[in-house]
């Protein structure tokens, strides 16, 4: 294998995580060694990447924000998309957000879809050209 590669899921929606682990995966076979670590939810996953931000050369954080009626939406999309830009830039390493942010269960069930695979060819395509 030529990656070490460590994906991070939010289980919020467990529903919605499964299809974006799957995808990702498909994508990253026979092209990384993955190992996945679970957390509660979106928040979580930059602190869990910053851990571990020495052990592996690429990362892909996965999970679902769908907007409710608070700003909480609003606050946590913001939040996590900052740190995980911080920690990539910081690190030099390559750290794809495969984070969904939609309005509804709906739209995040669509992207569930190919998210993943977007997330993985993302870090593949930055680790393979720099």
């Amino acid at each position: 294998m030529k990656y070490k590669i460590l994906i991070v899921s939010a289980k919020f929606y467990e529903d919605l995580s499964k299809k974006l682990i799957f995808g990702t995966k498909e994508k990253l076979k026979g092209k990384a060694n993955i190992t996945i670590i679970e957390v509660p939810g979106s928040f979580e996953i930059p602190v869990v990447i910053s851990k571990n931000i020495k052990k592996y050369d690429g990362f892909v954080a996965l999970g679902s924000i769908i907007k409710g009626e608070t700003p909480h939406f609003d606050f946590i999309s913001q939040t996590v998309t900052d740190a995980i830009m911080q920690l990539s830039v910081n690190s030099k390493k390559p750290i794809a957000n495969g984070i969904i942010t939609t309005l509804n269960k709906k739209q995040a069930e669509f992207r569930s879809l190919t998210k993943g695979q977007e997330s993985a060819t993302a870090v593949l395509s930055v680790l393979d050209n720099f």
